[in-house]
């Protein structure tokens, strides 16, 4: 094995940050106590949960009363789509979803579940860039919709929604919007009053805070039926002691994602467009999947006819660079990608596609390394398994 590692997987997790590390230690100690005691451990405990609390309610710009911990994205994801849809139904106003057919499986699958107990679900479609239509939207909403979702970046392709505009669309009909904001943080702006937004869901390990812990922001006074019973934590929304040292983490990385954005999101796009570009021009048969110009800063996924991406996946792994083939939560699934597939992608392409997504640690010395030895890499697998005449 290389001892050289070259991590561009920045969108299944990243490495925690070694300062957001440092603000969290003391509460796994010394400083440990639960926010619901009333001693001066529990009351330094709560301080923290309610300072962490207004930190994350000023980069979203919202009051921190709606503001809610989770334990991750793919938590927050089904209370947003779950606890508002029923929530909803049992105020007898509807059991219809629309939801796009690229969402992340936290989201698919949480409306597939509520199939299952009695409510509609339509699919949105999206075009050949996975770009969703707002006039695709406005023709799948019903007098009995209770719930758009649609993501704010894709994890896969990177492709960028235009949310607000999605987000007006279902505010005129007077339908709760929710979008999946786990990719977009210190890449996006993320003010849920410009976006449009009821719902919006993040997870503090995309952006270099610790695993575990996420946000769900629900607009004041949407309805939302608590999927975990118990205590009466986050206002009765979610039950259970908070995890005061992963939200500390949470809050911490978040004001420090938003405050380098502008910068770090120029850095990332110009050393993406640099192996897009680099492996386009010296791979043929390549191709970008995803929208050229709408995307996240730090995503290319490109797809290679005539070969295998998790072949491309072991090679470059023995090279000590780290990729993926799709989205880290269906990484062992034989399925082509659900994603390149509702874009249009055969199951050659599909199945032939790779996602570098570039982070902190980047440069162009990495990319340049990548460029030398993945031309040779496809090269070669291409004589090993031609294609079929």
């Amino acid at each position: 094995m290389s001892k050289r590692i070259i991590y561009l997987d920045h969108a299944a997790t990243t490495p925690l940050d070694p300062q957001i590390l440092e603000l969290m230690l003391p509460y796994f100690t010394q400083q440990a106590g639960n926010p619901s005691s009333i001693h001066q451990l529990g009351r330094a405990s709560l301080q923290a949960l309610d300072d962490a609390r207004e930190q994350v309610a000023m980069v979203l710009g919202c009051s921190r009363r709606e503001i809610i911990f989770t334990g991750g994205g793919s938590e927050g994801a089904n209370l947003a789509v779950k606890g508002a849809a029923l929530a909803q139904r049992a105020r007898g106003r509807g059991a219809h979803l629309v939801v796009s057919t690229i969402e992340h499986h936290a989201v698919l699958h949480a409306a597939e579940y509520l199939q299952t107990v009695g409510f509609e679900l339509t699919l949105l479609p999206v075009d050949v860039t996975g770009m969703v239509h707002p006039d695709d939207l406005r023709a799948a909403l019903r007098p009995d919709t209770v719930l758009v979702s649609v993501m704010y970046a894709n994890n896969e392709v990177g492709t960028i929604q235009p949310i607000a505009e999605l987000g007006a669309i279902c505010r005129e009909a007077g339908v709760l919007f929710h979008s999946d904001a786990v990719q977009a943080v210190g890449m996006l702006p993320l003010d849920v009053e410009a976006l449009n937004v009821d719902l919006l869901s993040i997870t503090a390990h995309k952006f270099y805070g610790p695993t575990g812990v996420g946000v769900l922001y629900a607009r004041r006074n949407t309805p939302l039926q608590p999927q975990i019973h118990g205590g009466g934590q986050e206002r009765r929304r979610r039950a259970g002691t908070e995890n005061v040292p992963a939200i500390v983490g949470l809050a911490a990385a978040l004001t420090k994602a938003e405050a380098r954005r502008p910068t770090y999101a120029t850095r990332l796009s110009a050393l993406r467009d640099q192996l897009i570009s680099g492996l386009l021009e010296r791979i043929p048969q390549s191709r970008l999947n995803g929208d050229p110009l709408h995307r996240l800063p730090n995503n290319a996924n490109l797809g290679f006819d005539c070969v295998e991406g998790e072949s491309i996946l072991l090679l470059l792994d023995q090279a000590g660079i780290c990729a993926s083939s799709g989205s880290a939560c269906t990484s062992g699934s034989l399925e082509p990608s659900h994603v390149l597939t509702a874009m249009g992608l055969s199951t050659e392409w599909a199945n032939g596609s790779v996602r570098f997504s570039l982070g902190q640690s980047s440069s162009e010395e990495d990319v340049e390394y990548l460029l030398d030895l993945l031309p040779a890499m496809v090269e070669r697998l291409r004589t090993v398994a031609p294609c079929a005449a």
